[in-house]
């Protein structure tokens, strides 16, 4: 039997940390997903083997309300810093991309590498 993890968290408001918001973040195994705005809505899909580093950020009203903003360094073209910004169990949520997104670059046997020539032009030496 194969288990299926996926979290579905509201943007909340600093103050008390209530979700009055219009953004809601959904994790999944394959992907992130990024649904918002009341009259016109956007959804925006990150596949999880392009999560290439993934950030907790907390200041300290977010600490005291018990939220956190998870930030995920990508590959993806439209959101290569995609925010899941003032959401509650932000570390579980952040251990979980971590780990589901290693696993997924396995299965898709992706491999991420450093540009190391970005900044030369061609023509100097490289000793």
């Amino acid at each position: 039997m194969v288990i299926i993890m996926e979290y579905v968290e509201r943007k909340r408001l600093l103050f008390f940390g209530l979700p009055w918001t219009f953004t809601k973040y959904t994790v999944g195994e394959e992907y992130i997903v990024v649904n918002s705005g009341l009259f016109r809505t956007y959804e925006n899909d990150c596949y999880m083997y392009k999560v290439q580093d993934v950030e907790l950020q907390a200041t300290l009203l977010e600490r005291i309300f018990r939220l956190g903003t998870v930030v995920c360094f990508t590959g993806d073209t439209t959101h290569p810093k995609l925010q899941l910004i003032h959401i509650r169990h932000a570390k579980e949520i952040k251990d979980y991309i971590l780990k589901t997104s290693e696993e997924a670059r396995r299965k898709r046997r992706t491999l991420n590498t450093l540009d190391i020539s970005s900044g030369l032009s061609g023509d100097e030496d490289i000793l």
